[in-house]
């Protein structure tokens, strides 16, 4: 799973989660740059580093052997969960993973290197991966 190698900080803050800061679209990351398909955010949302990961080998597998995929978001943000059934106190809990948090607008991944039918279908079987609303983009439009 995808992870930053090291960090300054070990738990981050929580952040505010109100909606009309989460629905602002995201103003980088916003173009196909690197392939010629892409999959782009339309919701809100925190993704995992297991469903990053999951949405990349599925596109992969589904794209054959001559795509190229490119992979445009790394979970930075770290994640604490407490354990079932702990009273409540006695500090923050434990690092549990780490996050991306996806505004919409922003393009996830790219895919080149294969036909229109097969990249196509390759992007809608990794969105499937993702718990937002996803679309597929070309590049240029």
């Amino acid at each position: 799973m995808l992870a930053p190698k090291k960090t300054k900080y070990r738990k981050w803050q929580t952040g505010r989660k109100h909606p009309s800061r989460l629905l602002r679209p995201d103003t980088r990351g916003i173009t196909v740059a690197f392939g010629s398909y892409g999959l782009k955010v339309m919701t809100p949302a925190r993704i995992t580093s297991n469903q990053i990961e999951s949405a990349r080998r599925a596109l992969s597998r589904a794209g054959g052997k001559t795509a190229k995929v490119w992979v445009r978001i790394f979970p930075d943000r770290p994640v604490t969960h407490k354990p079932a059934e702990v009273r409540m106190g006695s500090g923050k809990g434990d690092l549990f993973g780490y996050v991306m948090e996806v505004r919409p607008g922003r393009v996830l991944f790219e895919i080149d290197g294969a036909t229109d039918a097969i990249a196509r279908e390759a992007l809608r079987k990794a969105g499937k991966k993702l718990p937002v609303k996803v679309r597929i983009v070309a590049r240029g439009a």
